[in-house]
């Protein structure tokens, strides 16, 4: 989108693809904002009738008189009772259109909203990790909840405005041309400055609003890294910095913002003096005709009314374009969203899986995060169904990377990764997942119920089946001795509860779902000793039947697996079978490791 006027018309041309599932109830918003064309058009009417019928001698006009009842023209008195009359039915009606316009503007502008909204979080959760990992969260979250207005704006509160404002100016230059042709003349020549100030001006304004909202996104990163990590910001009394560099953050987008209003400000005083300078080069040259007989003082009210009128969507249609730049830079920050393309694809075909055996091959499998960065070298391993494989290395060493690939949370850069024998990328993406029960060395939770935790395994599991799995996992007996029990709100992240109770939950959570496949990373580093007994009998009831990766530092932890494969570097120095025989010393790289649950390797 390097050209701009291309870059306008793509994001109008989406806008449309956007809104045309809602084209019926648009149409009918339209509709009543088209019908304050007419309305405005009457408006004036009764003042001229007023003015030329009641205090001047003219009679009131043809048109009038052909569908009015004699008994309403006889008398100026009648007259006058029929034009007030006409006046009040007209702002009455025009009241009820702005009502009922109102409303369902509203309401198809919120499902506009909606829609986008859903859009754009059900991409971003199919974005890799890695995009996440280096934009951030925030970045996106920012896009969903406040980028999507901009559809909203540029169709309800912008587009449907700004043409019935050009329809407005249409017909009140064909009134007035029909009335004076030299007034409407003079009225229109101010079009072409106005057209030059707002093609500047538009430019300018696009580029500041896209700093403006990527400064904003950056704010709220920061505020939410900073609440994130408050335990460290609060533990080394770093509070009075964060907010000092939070506030030279804000003082920057307070700049930006001022210049915005600071342009937008000059483009109303220009729009507003041109027009002003218009109105009054009417009023000179109509006064002048008035004078010279060959226009009425009620049609001269007449024209001026029209014009006033004929001015104002000329300045709001200025103002809206103006406005109209601030949510373009949005709309293109939702799009531009929209156009990350996902690193982990599922194919058109992809096969269906219901209930894997547990084989599990990795085939000559690299990968690196970055070209320049290689975390995985040709690691080749074979796992059948039901073996416990431990997992050891240092830290950055690829343990989790291997696991991560497992799950398809990234694809390999080169090799293959086979699930009873088929390609990860035949499986459809959701069957395959659900092969998998996950319990990582931080357990996340969401804020909500403990209950609510460990059903997210499995939405709609009966309260009896999320008890069972918490007493699985060791997790009952604190949970019931909780002021609310299952009930109770675990907090942001889960951090009303201890590391060890988070742990367990997680585990039942696992438990509930009952995947043929476990992974376990790193469970329990971060707990005591008493509370990893406690996780070690729940995790050893949960892997039973099951094929089980588990990751750690500490050997002990492994004891009870079949089989141990050592990480350095990205690939596999040594393997050994259950922990404490022999290690076998790996004697080609590329060779491949068959491993059973018996503990042969």
């Amino acid at each position: 989108m390097k050209n701009t006027n291309h870059a306008t018309w793509t994001l109008y041309r989406w806008t449309l693809s956007e809104a045309w599932p809602y084209r019926l109830q648009i149409g009918v918003v339209l509709f009543l904002s088209l019908l304050s064309i007419p309305l405005e058009l009457l408006t004036p009417l009764p003042l001229m009738i007023a003015a030329d019928s009641v205090i001047g001698e003219k009679a009131v006009p043809g048109f009038l008189q052909a569908v009015l009842p004699a008994a309403v023209t006889y008398s100026k008195g009648t007259t006058l009772v029929f034009a007030a009359v006409l006046f009040a039915i007209i702002a009455l009606s025009n009241q009820l259109r702005n009502l009922t316009y109102g409303i369902l503007s509203a309401h198809v502008g919120e499902k506009l909203v909606l829609n986008l909204r859903a859009r754009l979080l059900r991409h971003a959760q199919r974005l890799s990790l890695l995009h996440h990992d280096a934009k951030g969260t925030a970045n996106s979250t920012f896009r969903i909840q406040w980028d999507a207005l901009a559809i909203r704006w540029i169709v309800m509160d912008g587009g449907i405005p700004l043409l019935t404002a050009s329809l407005t100016i249409v017909g009140m230059i064909y009134v007035t041309a029909s009335i004076d042709p030299s007034l409407a003349l003079v009225a229109l020549a101010v079009s072409p400055v106005l057209f030059v100030v707002l093609r500047v001006y538009n430019r300018r304004l696009r580029h500041g609003w896209h700093a403006a909202k990527t400064l904003e996104s950056s704010l709220l990163a920061r505020a939410q890294e900073v609440l994130g990590a408050v335990r460290v910001v609060k533990a080394f009394g770093q509070e009075r910095m964060e907010e000092e560099r939070f506030v030279r953050r804000a003082s920057q987008n307070v700049r930006t913002h001022r210049r915005l209003a600071f342009l937008q400000g000059l483009l109303g005083l220009i729009v507003g003096v041109t027009t002003a300078i218009g109105m009054g080069i009417v009023l000179f040259i109509g006064a002048q005709h008035v004078l010279a007989g060959t226009l009425t003082l009620g049609s001269l009210l007449l024209v001026m009314g029209y014009l006033t009128q004929l001015y104002k969507p000329l300045e709001d249609m200025s103002q809206k374009t103006a406005d109209l730049q601030e949510s373009l830079a949005s709309a293109e920050r939702a799009v531009s969203l929209l156009d990350e393309a996902p690193d982990v694809i599922e194919k058109a075909n992809a096969r269906p899986l219901s209930r894997t055996t547990g084989a599990v091959a990795f085939c000559d499998v690299s990968f690196a995060y970055r070209e320049d960065n290689p975390v995985l070298h040709d690691v080749s391993f074979e796992v059948e169904p039901g073996t416990r494989v431990g997992i050891s290395g240092t830290t950055g060493a690829g343990k989790s990377t291997l696991m991560n690939l497992l799950t398809r949370f990234y694809d390999p850069t080169a090799g293959r990764i086979l699930l009873d024998g088929v390609d990860l990328r035949d499986y459809k993406l959701a069957d395959l997942r659900n092969q998998f029960a996950i319990v990582l060395q931080e357990p996340v939770l969401l804020s909500t119920s403990i209950a609510e935790n460990i059903a997210y395994a499995r939405p709609g599991a009966s309260e009896e089946e999320i008890v069972e799995a918490a007493k699985a996992a060791n997790a009952h007996e604190f949970i019931v001795g909780l002021p609310r029990g299952y009930e109770t709100e675990v907090g942001e992240r889960g951090m009303s509860l201890s590391g060890g109770e988070r742990q367990r939950i997680a585990l039942a959570r696992a438990f509930l779902k009952d995947a043929p496949i476990l992974i376990l990373d790193e469970p329990t580093s971060s707990v005591d000793t008493k509370t990893e007994a406690t996780i070690m009998e729940a995790m050893e009831r949960l892997m039973r039947g099951r094929t089980a990766f588990m990751v750690a530092h500490r050997l002990g932890t492994l004891a009870n697996c079949d089989t141990r494969l050592q990480i350095e570097n990205g690939r596999f120095v040594s393997s050994e079978g259950a922990i404490g025989s022999e290690i076998e010393q790996q004697k080609s790289i590329n060779n491949v490791r068959k491993i059973s649950h018996t503990g042969g390797v």
